[in-house]
């Protein structure tokens, strides 16, 4: 595209991608790598937990809060259709009506897409980039933003054994593919964003050459989101375990950043927001 975007119309909100911005991820899952199992008393998911928590994060810096229904953790099992929509449509309608948040779903089941919407999400994350039954159209029908991810394989095998040719060459080539198929249903270029798939279907050293070449994802002209946070990648480099990654994610957010990445998906809001702070008075120094 000629002209990269830097504004996205998110239902109701318009969100400026001038500079980098923060998701803060709320997992409605028992079973998520770091932050799963939070907000459940008794088994059983408490809204109002999971509203304090993203009070929390938006008081932190976080413009947008990511719900996420279903573990895609490394070997994670999928859900029910009922069940994802359980976990995540009572949730986003309470962020939106309480808080007046910008909500993602972080999901591939068209249902949850369509539901979603109705009660006021404002953006689709999808790690499957649409490719589920129905999740193509449903998007379309939305009319919101939608964030294609690249995935090779599925969440229960993707770390098995994960191989490329070329890493980045050929996660371009699916990203630009799956911007023709929603071109086809009627999606434009406004509503698109990329995210490169750290950790999905990746060694450590794909997502180390996707994280160099960055700049090649942000010179497609879509906003770029990032999500490094906590993971894997981080326990091979640093040899700790999920609660003591915060400088790792820290670091990785700043690299991030600095190559264009337009939203940043984090567990650590606050931190991350210094972060952010600190190279945006850097950069406007210089």
């Amino acid at each position: 595209m000629a002209n990269p975007i830097t504004r996205i119309q998110c239902g109701k909100h318009s969100l400026d991608l001038g500079r980098s911005r923060i998701m803060g991820i709320l997992n409605t899952t028992p079973d998520s790598f770091s932050d799963g199992g939070s907000y459940y008393q008794q088994s059983t998911l408490s809204i109002d937990l999971a509203l304090s928590r993203a009070e929390t994060m938006l008081q932190q810096g976080a413009s947008i809060i990511d719900v996420g229904g279903e573990s895609t953790r490394p070997g994670a099992a999928t859900v029910s259709v009922q069940e994802e929509l359980d976990r995540v449509v009572p949730v986003v309608e309470a962020l939106v009506n309480r808080l007046d948040a910008l909500v993602s779903v972080d999901t591939s089941t068209a249902a949850v897409i369509r539901e979603s919407a109705k009660v006021g999400a404002g953006l689709i994350n999808d790690v499957r980039a649409l490719q589920r039954e129905g999740a193509l159209q449903a998007a379309a029908d939305s009319g919101l933003p939608v964030c294609l991810m690249h995935m090779q394989g599925q969440p229960s095998t993707m770390q098995q054994k994960p191989d490329y040719y070329d890493v980045v060459a050929e996660v371009i080539d699916f990203l630009r593919q799956r911007i023709h198929a929603c071109h086809q249903v009627g999606i434009s270029d406004e509503r698109l964003l990329l995210d490169p798939g750290f950790g999905f279907g990746k060694t450590l050293d794909h997502n180390l050459a996707l994280l160099r070449q960055l700049p090649m994802f942000t010179e497609l002209g879509y906003p770029v989101l990032v999500g490094v946070s906590r993971k894997s990648m981080l326990g091979q480099l640093l040899g700790r375990p999920v609660d003591q990654r915060l400088a790792g994610s820290l670091a990785l957010a700043l690299c991030a950043a600095q190559s264009g990445a337009a939203i940043i998906r984090v567990h650590d809001v606050a931190e991350t927001a210094d972060v952010l702070k600190v190279l945006q008075a850097v950069q406007n120094l210089a």
